[in-house]
């Protein structure tokens, strides 16, 4: 009689049209703009040094992962700091991106000096150490990652994703590059500028390279109102906002997340937004 009580009472019906679509990989609650404005998200989450000396490519850095086993694995994300800087200088973004579901490597780069190409290749060699040697591998879905970084790590972002089509998303901030033609880019990309940055400023960097990423790839870009180059060496709730959007609609395919971006942020911080909308 309690098994027929409760296939009455529809615990165990069959799942609705819109339950069965949801994205196998979603992670965490039903999203708000309070929970991704909070300083953390859902997960709790612990971190781990890793040694220059025992990985190759790369210069080492922080691993920042979920504590919770019960969610299956998780997309993971490889950031690189800007030209001169270390991790320490956008170490903030590493909590508080895995906070929300993800693990996240916050690289340091083999020199203070390389170039975005080379930022881009060691970008994609921390993900490899992640998903083939990390001590948190088993946590990770190897088929979903993502790159972002600061000034020349943004720059290097767009090269890794150049190179490797497979990636499910890229955020680049404040990137600077030589290159400015990106028509080749394939990963879904959000870029974020500051008005103010006189360093890669906007006109030169930012909007050139969003133009020319193909309008068949999906693509946002967003300027902070007033925002200097350094906007991501403190703590900037638009940019995590939507960085942390972003990574969830392309990495996890959690569409949950697509109201975030269409039609997408506004007010006082903000001073341009502009997005090719992805289709839920």
């Amino acid at each position: 009689m309690a098994v027929a009580t409760v296939l009455t009472a529809g615990a165990l019906a069959a799942p609705t049209a819109a339950q069965a679509a949801a994205s196998p990989y979603e992670r965490g609650p039903d999203p708000t703009s309070a929970v991704l404005e909070a300083s953390r998200g859902p997960f709790a989450t612990s971190s781990q040094d890793v040694s220059s000396l025992s990985v190759t490519g790369f210069g080492g850095g922080v691993i920042y992962y979920p504590t919770s086993t019960s969610e299956g694995t998780f997309g993971a994300v490889a950031i690189s700091p800007g030209f001169t800087a270390s991790w320490s200088s956008i170490s903030w973004l590493g909590p508080r991106i895995a906070s929300h579901g993800f693990v996240v490597i916050g690289i340091e780069t083999n020199t203070r000096l390389d170039q975005p190409d080379s930022r881009g290749r060691q970008l994609l060699a921390a993900l490899d150490y992640l998903v083939e040697r990390s001590s948190v591998r088993t946590r990770i879905d190897a088929s979903r990652l993502a790159v972002a970084g600061h000034s020349m790590g943004g720059g290097g972002s767009l090269e890794a994703a150049a190179a490797r089509p497979s990636l499910q998303a890229a955020v680049p901030l404040a990137p600077w590059n030589l290159t400015k033609n990106w028509s080749n880019l394939r990963v879904p990309t959000l870029i974020i500028g500051g008005e103010s940055d006189s360093v890669a400023a906007v006109s030169t960097h930012s909007e050139p390279f969003y133009n020319s990423i193909p309008a068949a790839t999906e693509k946002a870009y967003l300027e902070l109102n007033g925002a200097s180059h350094f906007f991501p060496q403190t703590v900037n709730t638009p940019t995590a906002k939507q960085t942390v959007a972003w990574l969830k609609r392309f990495v996890d395919d959690d569409t949950r997340y697509e109201q975030f971006l269409c039609p997408g942020p506004s007010g006082t911080a903000i001073e341009e937004y502009r997005n090719t909308c992805p289709s839920a």
